[in-house]
């Protein structure tokens, strides 16, 4: 029976090859896959590598200030938290005409 010795040698032999032959057979692979890709003249959108041109994102329209601060000029849309100035007070106050 081999050793503890030999067979981590003979291991670290085995990952050695399986490492060439993997580089080997990789070359080979691209080689071929670059062939066809010159032979049939294809894309990388067509391969899937990139997704067709999609339309712009819409952003986010600028909210209309619904409230101001007379103190500080400060406004809010009405959107998300409502700022602290406008805590417990009445809102129709600090409404903006228009």
């Amino acid at each position: 029976m081999a050793t503890y010795k030999q067979l981590t040698a003979q291991l670290e032999k085995l990952h050695k090859e399986v490492a060439v032959a993997r580089e080997k057979e990789i070359a080979q692979a691209i080689a071929d896959i670059r062939q066809k890709i010159a032979e049939y003249d294809l894309t990388a959108e067509e391969l899937g590598f990139t997704s067709p041109r999609k339309p712009a994102r819409k952003t986010a329209a600028a909210s209309v200030p619904k409230y101001r601060n007379p103190k500080t000029g400060e406004t809010w849309s009405g959107r998300g938290r409502s700022p602290s100035w406008l805590a417990g007070k009445n809102r129709e106050r600090f409404l903006i005409d228009g």
